[in-house]
């Protein structure tokens, strides 16, 4: 959980510090008043970014699989994940139920990166983390 924040916190920093400045300033001078600039003109600037990770933190939380296998007990509050880990027996492995879980599990965050795409790739890009 540490390391998501501390992502989190690196991506939207970085991204902030290619906020020009100019454009906080001149908002300034039109005395326009510190929330309605970080409302009208630094939201808007780093939407992008907000985008990515959301679609990260998304991404991360949906595949979770320790943290849930440990701290539940009761199988109706398993993830996706941890219930498919348990299809598979010590004598017998039903691979084409695996693989129909396995695939329904992937369309959610497929379908959502789909929709988000524009906007993903234009947050990481921006953001300069190379990779």
């Amino acid at each position: 959980m540490r390391n998501r924040i501390a992502f989190g916190v690196f991506l939207i920093r970085q991204f902030m510090d290619t906020v020009p400045d100019e454009l906080l300033e001149a908002a300034k001078v039109d005395g326009c008043p510190e929330y309605r600039i970080f409302i009208q003109i630094v939201i808007p600037l780093i939407k992008p970014v907000l985008i990515s990770l959301v679609v990260f933190t998304f991404v991360t939380s949906w595949n979770d699989f320790l943290w849930p296998l440990v701290s539940t007990s009761n199988s109706d509050m398993y993830t996706l994940t941890v219930a498919l880990s348990l299809l598979k027996t010590q004598y017998q492995t039903n691979y084409g139920l695996i693989m129909a879980g396995a695939t329904v599990s992937f369309i959610f965050p497929f379908i959502m990166y789909v929709f988000l795409q524009k906007q993903f790739v234009e947050g990481i890009a921006l953001s300069g983390i190379k990779g």
